[in-house]
């Protein structure tokens, strides 16, 4: 019985295909749009994820300063006697890298770039997972001596040399050349949408005679040995720098630490919570499409009162003609899903490389925006079903 059910709707079905895909086009575009945004921002989550990833793992930054943005309450920079005493104090530190930012104009012959100029020591290197493209990183006698030598990034090599090698020509910083002797690997941009590659890397001495005139330092960067709690290291670092700093008890800590992880899970909490609101905004058009089934399911069934008069009358159930316009409207709304995730498919690849993120094929959300849109046609085909098997058998034989 329910296989010859189905034929009748399907028979049903393809007697009105224009009329039935307008019904389904609802559901079409409800699905599709779900599996879309829900795709797209498990795409664009993995693509923060590994941003971050790229900065270093097992990283704590210390900066000076409560907060960032408006508001925020200048405090005094670290000193190199702090980058030491962190060295020799802080157990579960590997690498301690201090960093000195500054923002300066690169010159090459008829070229100029403006980029960040960082001050730091190798260390900077193998804490924030850089690998070098071509050349060396720093001898320690470079280190020591504050000598003009500088490791670019991608983009400034792209700005200034185009397909040229760098490595052994000068550049020009401010009023001083500094010899190329590294290039860096790509990593592209960073999870908060600035370009990693655009910065010139020289010893800290160098930019702490040569740019800021200081012995100050913006920034401490923290690679925490494998196997040792990051949140025992900032609890460390805490204490050292409130006594290194002279606070109160009853005071606010004048600097943050923070480590990847938690820039991560901010970040990625974000975007999830986005994709979520998204997600919940394409589902009202399938709401909108069960009504569209509803609504063309009832002038169905006008239009086919005789005929289920005739039905009743030879002795089909009511629970037959149930069942009859009940499978054809989640006939309907099922193939509308298939429909929805075929285009979804294809417009989350095309989108994901439009983007660059990755694409991720998320079986749960296709089976469940499929399954629920056979559930919107259960829902709201029930009505007219219901309409159709309660009709009086002589009054349907006498509707024109």
């Amino acid at each position: 019985m329910l296989w010859n059910t189905l034929l009748l709707a399907l028979r049903a079905i393809r007697r009105n295909l224009m009329r039935s895909f307008l019904t389904i086009l609802g559901i079409v575009i409800g699905v599709a749009a779900v599996i879309t945004m829900v795709t797209l921002g498990n795409g664009a989550t993995k693509s923060v994820s590994d941003q971050i990833s790229s900065m270093g793992s097992n990283l704590v930054m210390v900066m000076p300063g409560q907060r960032f943005g408006p508001g925020a309450v200048a405090a005094a920079p670290f000193k190199n006697a702090d980058v030491e005493a962190v060295r020799s104090q802080i157990t579960g530190a590997r690498l301690v890298a201090p960093v000195v930012a500054k923002s300066a104009t690169a010159v090459y012959q008829a070229n100029n770039w403006s980029t960040v100029v960082y001050g730091s020591s190798n260390e900077y290197f193998e804490a924030g997972n850089w690998t070098l493209a071509a050349g060396r990183t720093f001898t320690e006698a470079e280190e020591r001596s504050g000598r003009a030598v500088c490791v670019i990034g991608d983009t400034v090599r792209e700005k200034l040399f185009g397909r040229q090698s760098p490595v052994g020509n000068d550049i020009r910083i401010k009023q001083f050349s500094c010899e190329v002797i590294g290039l860096l690997q790509a990593k592209g941009q960073s999870a908060m949408g600035s370009d990693q590659d655009d910065m010139v890397v020289m010893p800290l001495r160098t930019v702490q005679r040569r740019l800021s005139g200081s012995q100050d330092i913006g920034r401490l960067s923290i690679s925490v040995k494998e196997g040792v709690s990051i949140d025992t290291v900032k609890a460390q670092l805490t204490l050292l720098l409130r006594e290194r700093r002279n606070i109160a008890e009853n005071e606010d800590d004048d600097f943050r630490v923070m480590d990847t992880r938690q820039i991560a899970e901010t970040l990625t909490s974000t975007t999830k919570i986005l994709t979520m609101l998204l997600g919940a905004v394409a589902a009202v058009s399938l709401l909108v499409g069960g009504i569209g089934i509803m609504n063309i399911m009832l002038v169905s069934v006008t239009e086919r009162t005789r005929e289920i008069g005739i039905r009743l009358a030879i002795g089909a159930l009511e629970r037959e003609v149930l069942l009859q316009f009940l499978i054809e409207a989640v006939v309907l709304a099922s193939l509308g899903g298939l429909i929805g995730i075929a285009i979804a498919t294809a417009a989350s690849i095309f989108l994901a490389n439009l983007m660059a993120i990755p694409y991720l094929f998320d079986l749960g959300i296709n089976l469940l925006a499929f399954f629920f849109s056979a559930a919107i046609g259960v829902i709201f085909g029930y009505f007219p079903a219901r309409r159709a098997a309660g009709l009086n058998p002589i009054d349907a034989l006498r509707h024109e």
